[in-house]
């Protein structure tokens, strides 16, 4: 059936309100903004928390009080823009106040792209915080994959390395002697994934007179977790035929997540 699912979805429920056992820290202009090991994971929708950060562990002097009163779905809070030295982010953090849910009064909500770069111990987290309900696997497979587009074959390999990640379609890695790049031309797009990292290439298809932009991409130094991955090609199954184990594949529910 076209659209179904076989991958299992994520399980926690908007509104959700959990401890972060990690140490959390922000930067702004090579400034530390937050620093924190009391932070709240606070589920907004299902697939991802955000943190939510104690106002003691925010430094002093980098909030600017806007002196404007949101009605938030988990209750009040006051607006704040952030200064550091001449750097300023007007709107981008909201400090929870009395009638918010438990437990959230007296935090603070950041916008995540206001920050240069966020850390969970040592380590640098992007796009959003990690779901610690979600699993994302590498694992080479004997089971043979074939990526295909308008009956041209981009990719054949032996021995893929599949990603499992929760809540998303399994993704499939090849090596790069195994794609076929007289089809594909080099794109300046980069993205970057929580768990994996920063891209370090990108690619689009072109099939005669068709560019598809942007379809395949490539991980050189992935997260430590996800280091079978390193140097390999993946394509989004949404916008192209995956043929795995000798079985046509149904496209994915779009999800254009790497």
């Amino acid at each position: 059936m076209s659209g179904s699912r076989d991958y299992p979805e994520s399980i926690a429920a908007p509104g959700r309100i959990e401890p972060v056992p990690r140490r959390i820290r922000a930067v702004l202009a090579g400034e530390v903004v937050l620093d924190t090991t009391r932070a709240l994971y606070v589920w907004e929708w299902t697939n991802y928390p955000q943190y939510y950060i104690p106002l003691a562990d925010v430094a002093p002097g980098v909030l600017v009080d806007e002196h404007h009163v949101q009605q938030l779905r988990r209750g009040p809070a006051q607006r704040h823009g952030l200064r550091v030295g001449d750097v300023e982010r007007p709107g981008v953090a909201r400090v929870h106040v009395e009638g918010s849910a438990d437990g959230l009064v007296g935090t603070v909500r950041f916008d995540w792209a206001a920050l240069d770069s966020w850390y969970e111990e040592d380590e640098e987290v992007f796009v959003h915080p990690r779901n610690p309900y979600a699993r994302v696997d590498a694992l080479r497979s004997t089971r043979p994959v074939r990526i295909e587009l308008d009956g041209v074959v981009l990719a054949d390999s032996p021995s893929p390395v599949m990603v499992f990640e929760t809540g998303l379609p399994t993704r499939y890695y090849v090596d790069r002697t195994a794609v076929r790049f007289e089809h594909l031309e080099p794109s300046t797009t980069v993205t970057a994934c929580p768990y994996k990292g920063r891209t370090s290439a990108y690619w689009s298809v072109r099939i005669g007179d068709t560019l598809h932009q942007d379809l395949a991409w490539a991980y050189d130094f992935p997260t430590r977790a996800l280091q079978p991955i390193a140097g390999m090609v993946a394509f989004y199954n949404e916008k192209v035929d995956v043929v795995l184990g000798g079985e046509r594949l149904d496209r994915p529910v779009t999800h254009f997540s790497r």
